[in-house]
């Protein structure tokens, strides 16, 4: 079988219209680059982007008699019965290990009936293995359109022509817009203030278009896919397929059959130094800080492991800031001529969405492995190379020097020094989770 992605947008599509490049995922074309890496990351610290790559999430349903017993199992999270209709979880799936298989949001939509992102193809696995009283499938009814910035909520007010204050970070509400009902939930990835934006996709051009178009005036930018991800790094926000990868292939026999032929999951290859093993690869919910999101209460699979781990959890998620010296260090190494063996290139702005390859180093003191660090970009914004890492918890201090190892294994390798930073490194007064939007004046329509 294949993961079901059916095209909702082509290359005539307004968001594809104007942009230097375009991308195709499965059977979506969507914006690759729409102005320049350093124009887009620096609009949600100036204005605003509006970002579309989220049009490619596995929307899932599921429902029956059974629909809420799958999930218990499947999730760590406490009692899906319990779940109000309408509510939302960020729910977490893990292996026997207590690896992360999937993470992603779980909305009640009925009694027995749960719309899930981002956890399938785990959650079909299971709706398909293990034998319960429930079916799934996957649905393509809606757009997903993200906009941050400090002049998000002016924008959106401005497209539904109402006041939006009154959303709460991770709040949402029922709007109108263009004689269509959209949702707007105060959420985003930058670290910044920011929302979603969702609707019925019979509407997602004439959304994007008025989107845009009402965000000229106050400086908005398009985002396209290859620079979407950047933002998790500065707004502090672990990700699946930018700081890990899923054990889709070593947690089961019958999970790795149900992969192997979705060219999507199989088109990355680990390099690295953090090469040598692919366990490398892989996170517990402790390892990103997401263990408080695990109940207790009932059985789930991981549970063993999970409780094993808690007692003395090995590692924590920070920031790394890369010494300037070293990265132009092995930037200039192409250059030295060909009796030089260059360093494999550092100035691509990341290694997650346009190569395929999935980067993860191994961060190292007195020359003793003590983490792994990915999800590395060129910080426009502050002037920085930094990236996340998952290290030792007694070293997760402010300042506290290490360092990265770059390159494979079996390549020219330089120790780049790194120092532990903040985390998360966007922690500025626009802040999503904290802003007060009071501060923005509230519309006068």
């Amino acid at each position: 079988m294949s993961l079901d992605l059916t095209a909702k947008f082509t290359i005539n599509s307004p968001m594809n219209q104007g942009v230097r490049c375009v991308q195709k995922f499965g059977d979506l074309v969507m914006p690759y680059i729409a102005s320049s890496t350093k124009d887009e990351m620096l609009a949600c610290r100036e204005t605003a982007w509006l970002g579309v790559s989220l049009n490619q999430t596995p929307v899932y349903d599921i429902k029956g008699p059974d629909a809420a017993k799958l999930l218990n199992k499947v999730c760590v999270n406490r009692d899906y019965t319990k779940l109000k209709m309408g509510g939302s979880r960020h729910a977490l799936m893990c292996n026997s290990k207590g690896q992360l298989l999937a993470d992603g949001l779980i909305i009640r939509t009925d009694e027995e009936e749960y719309r899930t992102y981002w956890l399938a193809p785990v959650l079909d696995y299971y709706v398909r293995s293990q034998g319960m009283d429930v079916n799934g499938a996957y649905v393509q009814d809606e757009y997903f359109y993200q906009i941050d910035g400090p002049k998000s909520l002016e924008i959106m007010e401005a497209v539904c022509q109402c006041d939006l204050h009154d959303i709460k970070f991770a709040g949402k509400k029922v709007v109108q817009a263009k004689g269509t009902e959209m949702t707007i939930v105060r959420l985003g990835m930058s670290g910044c203030l920011g929302y979603e934006v969702h609707g019925a996709i019979e509407h997602a051009d004439m959304i994007f278009e008025t989107i845009r178009e009402t965000g000229q005036a106050f400086g908005l930018k398009c985002l396209g896919n290859k620079n979407y991800t950047f933002n998790h790094t500065q707004g502090g926000y672990p990700n699946q397929f930018i700081h890990y990868w899923y054990p889709f292939f070593t947690t089961d026999t019958g999970m790795a059959e149900f992969f192997k032929n979705m060219p999507i999951y199989n088109d990355k290859f680990f390099v690295g130094s953090g090469n040598d093993d692919e366990e490398n690869y892989f996170v517990t919910p402790y390892d990103i800080g997401w263990d408080y999101l695990i109940n207790w209460e009932h059985d789930f699979i991981g549970k063993e492991a999970l409780e094993a781990i808690g007692k003395n959890p090995p590692n924590t998620v920070v920031t790394l800031e890369w010494n300037a010296d070293d990265v132009g260090d092995v930037f200039a190494s192409q250059f030295r001529g060909t009796a030089v063996e260059p360093y494999e290139a550092i100035d691509e702005a990341g290694d997650t969405v346009d190569l395929p390859r999935f980067v993860v180093s191994k961060v190292m003191l007195d020359g003793k492995m003590v983490g792994r660090a990915s999800g590395r970009i060129h910080d426009y914004y502050h002037r920085k190379e930094i990236s996340l890492a998952f290290i030792s918890k007694e070293l997760a201090v402010e300042g506290q020097e290490l360092v990265v190892l770059w390159g494979t294994n079996g390549g020219p390798q330089k120790e780049i020094r790194a120092t532990v930073a903040r985390f998360p490194y966007y922690n500025e007064e626009l802040r999503n989770e904290t802003f007060d939007v009071e501060k923005i004046p509230h519309p006068n329509f």
